[in-house]
């Protein structure tokens, strides 16, 4: 019976899936299966061969890995690898090489012979490449094949370097990136114009031919392509669907990688539900998105023909559920996010008291306030609530070079037009100035530069701040140490990181937190960002009597919004703040027009948190509530 349920479960899928609760459980069990073939093979006096991935998702599998070589004896010396691919022209000592990324997240803390390394060779002359690739595969073979093949997954759906039009049976060659690959890999060369177009992979027959096959994905960012590997028709424009005919595959997920697959975005369509309130809510939104109808038109019918008879007869009559869930909506809905002093807050999403509160909004980058939730931050303002702003890190990977070539030259023509000597700062001119010229994508800035940098997205901040209400006083810069690197990948938090943000908290004592839980950000600044905050107010709460009374609501930012069923607080728009909203983005100079990492969405960002705020109000007005102009959503966090 048991089997029964699962496969009832799972029938949508149509290859084998595991989901874990998060991507450190599930990389520890990858690691323990690499584990035990080494183990196994090495018992017979044998050589373990492994394929091998790069990139963020098999980080943690190569940190688990080196725990068992360091503490328990796991040795690599019978082990031989394979990567899967290589960028195209590449040199070996470049940040961005693979050889470089396995040396340093692998090969140089365990104990394997540097000759069983291989790794597709990004020197070679292209006429060369041909012959190359045959080599490759010939070795492969000669070896015994590869006993088991990791995988990661692209936006594209490629598996190694495979876009999509690759055929099934490709083998090792030289490819054409996708412009989205290389979008996504954008700020690992300083601009998607330094990424290479080209890249020399192992092809998907290649890998077919290993005999345990693994792909692994973690975040919501991967759970479209995802649902489409695992549940979508076999199609060469997502490579990786063709796993899908592999016998010897599994997809390893994290719960949010897992998240758009049917049996757990929608599981009322596979399965009896235990239904309770925050399932029944989000699957009625789902239905009356699915008909086209407003919640209060949906039909006992409507429920019986789309997989939910099952919520119809235990919770119906249909009508009383729309009307539940009706309601559940509308008491969302408030113009007063620091509460409505002298109102019954029963059905409201904030407390009436205090009437004036203290607040504090953090925000990861120095516009990630104005982007995020302008409208309620001048809101809070103009409610009398004492708001205060704290920019978490200086932002200073994110602004163009010429910028600060432009703001020196300024300082230079101001200081000659009040008489004061210029001589140091045209010297300071010149070095920056020799600098950039030689610059290489990725390369560490000078200090004058990182300052400099950081001096404009603070003069930006302040004006934001400033236009949506606020004293200086009142605007707090951070600078957390863990951002101050000059490099893409930020150092580990600290305990300074965390000590930082206690102070500013005791300091404020604020009645409400608004942080970013937009964790998809792809930079990863904003997670870490809310975890610090997190692990700061968690710290006071057993000790400080303010923080009982203190609640967190998360806000989103310019790259995704919170599904409808999960937001607890929204706050309606009117034109003129939406207009209000979008001057407090534009005091942000140095991020418009063409901002230095746009992710691989190209609209500015005032536009992207215009619709996106227009596109939830929308979404609002479809289900049966009123037609505002925007609305920004929040979260409530629970301790």
């Amino acid at each position: 019976m048991a089997r029964l349920n699962l496969l009832e479960e799972t029938r949508f899928e149509k290859l084998p899936v595991k989901v874990y609760k998060d991507e450190q459980s599930a990389s520890v069990k990858v690691a323990k299966r690499i584990a035990k073939i080494i183990n196994k093979k090495q018992e017979k006096g044998k050589k373990a061969v492994l394929g091998l991935a790069t990139g963020a998702t098999p980080v943690k599998v190569y940190e688990e890995l080196i725990r068992l070589h360091k503490e328990e004896g796991l040795s690599f010396k019978n082990v031989i690898t394979f990567n899967l691919d290589e960028y195209y022209p590449m040199q070996p000592d470049e940040n961005q090489s693979y050889v470089k990324f396995m040396d340093e997240n692998l090969f140089n803390h365990v104990d394997i012979p540097r000759e069983n390394i291989n790794i597709p060779d990004g020197t070679l002359d292209k006429d060369d490449i041909a012959d190359f690739c045959l080599n490759y595969e010939r070795k492969i073979t000669e070896v015994g094949g590869l006993d088991l093949q990791i995988l990661g997954i692209g936006r594209t759906g490629h598996i190694g370097f495979n876009e999509p039009g690759s055929a099934p049976n490709s083998g090792t060659r030289l490819v054409t990136l996708d412009d989205l690959t290389r979008r996504d890999a954008s700020r690992d060369f300083g601009g998607k114009e330094n990424v290479p177009t080209k890249a020399i992979t192992m092809g998907i027959g290649t890998i077919f031919k290993a005999r345990e096959i693994i792909l692994m994905a973690w975040s919501k960012k991967k759970a479209p392509i995802i649902k489409k590997a695992v549940e979508g028709e076999i199609s060469g424009s997502v490579p990786a669907t063709y796993l899908q005919l592999n016998d010897h595959v599994e997809f390893i997920l994290d719960e949010d990688a897992a998240s758009e697959l049917t049996r757990f975005d929608t599981p009322w369509l596979v399965k009896d539900c235990s239904w309770d309130k925050a399932q029944i809510k989000k699957a009625v939104i789902w239905l009356s998105n699915e008909v086209g109808k407003p919640i209060l038109k949906l039909t006992d019918e409507d429920y019986n023909s789309h997989g939910m008879a099952q919520l119809a007869t235990e919770k119906g009559p249909a009508y009383n559920i729309n009307i539940d869930v009706f309601n559940q909506l509308q008491h969302t809905i408030t113009g007063w996010p620091g509460g409505k002093p002298n109102a019954d807050d029963t059905q409201r999403p904030e407390r009436a008291e205090p009437a004036k509160k203290r607040s504090i909004i953090f925000s990861p980058h120095p516009d990630d306030d104005v982007i995020s939730m302008g409208g309620t931050f001048i809101r809070l303002v103009d409610q009398g609530h004492d708001v205060h702003v704290a920019y978490q890190t200086s932002g200073n990977t994110a602004v163009w070079d010429t910028d600060v070539l432009r703001y020196i030259e300024f300082a230079i023509d101001f200081n000659r037009s009040i008489g004061e000597d210029t001589t140091k700062l045209e010297k300071i001119y010149d070095n920056i100035d020799t600098f950039i010229a030689e610059k290489r994508p990725n390369d560490i800035d000078l200090r004058e530069i990182m300052d400099i940098k950081g001096f404009i997205r603070k003069t930006e901040a302040i004006a934001g701040a400033r236009y949506a209400g606020l004293e200086d006083e009142n605007i707090h810069f951070m600078a957390l140490p863990f951002y101050e690197t000059g490099k893409k990948v930020k150092s580990p938090v600290t305990e300074e990181d965390v000590k930082i943000t206690m102070e500013l908290l005791q300091k404020v004592k604020p009645h409400q937190i608004f942080a970013a839980g937009d964790f998809a950000d792809p930079h990863g600044t904003h997670i870490v960002c809310f975890n610090i905050i997190l692990e700061a107010i968690n710290r006071l709460r057993k000790t400080e009597e303010w923080t009982k009374d203190c609640w967190l609501w998360m806000y989103r930012g310019a790259w995704q919004e919170f599904d409808i069923h999960d937001i607890e607080m929204a706050v309606p728009l009117s034109p003129q703040e939406v207009a209000r909203k979008r001057e407090a983005i534009f005091k942000h100079q140095s991020q418009k027009d063409t901002p230095v990492f746009p992710g691989d969405d190209e609209r500015e960002f005032w536009v992207r948190a215009e619709e996106r705020n227009s596109e939830t109000a929308l979404s609002y007005h479809n289900l049966g509530l009123a037609n505002y102009e925007a609305i920004e959503a929040f979260v409530r966090w629970k301790f």
